[in-house]
């Protein structure tokens, strides 16, 4: 683990464990047992390289190994992720567990994991994540354990799911890794936010770790700039006041002043996507045609962001809840301010010593659609 992402001079030198694979031609990544499904090509061709089915209301196990490692590289793909009508990436629900515990330390929608939010597919790319064309979302965030390494996926679509394809990549050791924590992932949403109280992202978080991630997904229902609002950090005993906040949301995410890329040809502002390695906003649309001023949209847009915290990642010692206000600006309100009301769907991302708090419960698939 002294390695980092970053770090390309560390590349020559030579390092311990055991590399194994994990998919579906080599459900248990043993040594010297890849490529050896039957094939009609022959002795050791390519035989069936996904999951072909995982009906509706089952849950697959995709990996289950013993002993130490990390997980390094997660990528997957599912062939009908984009049927219309169908929110196939909100319904497949990507869990993780570490060392033998009951509960999961990772429960989110398979597309929100991989900053693919709103059940569509686009492309991203950043340091820890990647979704190439077409719906190829890989994963490199390392994944540590130290005697047990689950990762299961649940059908909660209303039809089977055909051709599920997926690669976990791990290295092995004889001894766990020490001084580690162990990755953790949750997902909220609230369909409508309440006027002047913040919106939770995270909260209940106890004992020793370090905030990585943040993947916000909105969608705004009333007029105006939605942006305003401060991400808030609260460490360690944080009541009234936190020990972190930001300046704005696309200040948070490293934009700036709206996210303005250039106007249209009535003259309105028009908001520009990026991706960078640490900070992004990889996606701006909605499921219909709406008109570009702010004014005058007819359906309310999807925006999706994501901020990597790794060179700068939040320290707790014994607690973290996560916020954000709900602020926009416009002719309304005192200087231009006035408290607002969206629906906000979110994914966190934390390492943190074992045992983690429970969850909230994840809602009905229904209740994960988007608008």
């Amino acid at each position: 683990m002294t390695q980092t992402l970053t770090d390309l001079y560390s590349l020559p030198l030579l390092r311990s464990g055991r590399s194994c694979s994990v998919n579906a031609e080599n459900r248990t990544g043993e040594k010297g047992n890849a490529c050896r499904m039957d094939s009609p090509l022959g002795h050791s061709r390519k035989g069936s390289p996904c999951i072909d089915c995982i009906p509706a209301g089952s849950t697959e196990t995709l990996m289950d190994l013993h002993g130490s490692g990390v997980i390094q590289h997660i990528w997957v793909t599912v062939t009908d992720a984009t049927e219309k009508g169908h929110f196939v990436l909100r319904d497949l629900v990507l869990r993780m567990y570490w060392d033998g515990e009951e509960t999961p330390s990772v429960e989110v929608p398979l597309g929100d994991f991989f900053l693919n939010g709103f059940a569509r597919g686009y492309e991203v790319v950043s340091l820890p994540m990647a979704v190439n064309p077409r719906r190829g979302m890989n994963c490199y965030l390392p994944m540590p354990f130290s005697s047990r390494a689950r990762v299961t996926l649940e059908n909660q679509h209303a039809g089977d799911i055909r051709g599920f394809f997926f690669q976990i990549d791990c290295t092995l050791y004889d001894e766990p890794l020490q001084n580690t924590g162990m990755l953790h992932a949750q997902w909220r949403r609230q369909k409508l936010t309440a006027l002047q109280q913040d919106y939770v992202l995270l909260d209940g978080v106890r004992g020793r770790g370090h905030y990585v991630g943040t993947h916000l997904m909105i969608q705004a229902l009333e007029r105006y700039w939605w942006g305003e609002g401060e991400m808030k950090f609260y460490v360690d005993g944080d009541r009234d006041y936190p020990s972190q906040c930001s300046t704005g949301l696309e200040d948070y995410f490293g934009g700036a002043w709206s996210f303005g890329g250039y106007t249209d040809e009535k003259g309105c502002m028009k908001e520009k996507t990026y991706c960078t390695p640490f900070l992004g906003y990889p996606f701006y649309g909605c499921e219909d045609t709406f008109h570009s001023d702010y004014f005058q949209r007819d359906i309310p847009p999807m925006r999706a962001f994501y901020r990597w915290h790794i060179p700068d990642p939040v320290l707790f010692r014994q607690d973290l809840k996560v916020t954000v206000q709900q602020i926009g600006s416009g002719p309304r309100g005192p200087h231009g301010l006035f408290e607002r009301q969206d629906d906000y769907t979110s994914v966190c991302y934390w390492y943190q010593t074992e045992p983690h708090a429970a969850f909230p419960a994840l809602p009905c698939p229904e209740d994960r659609w988007p608008r």
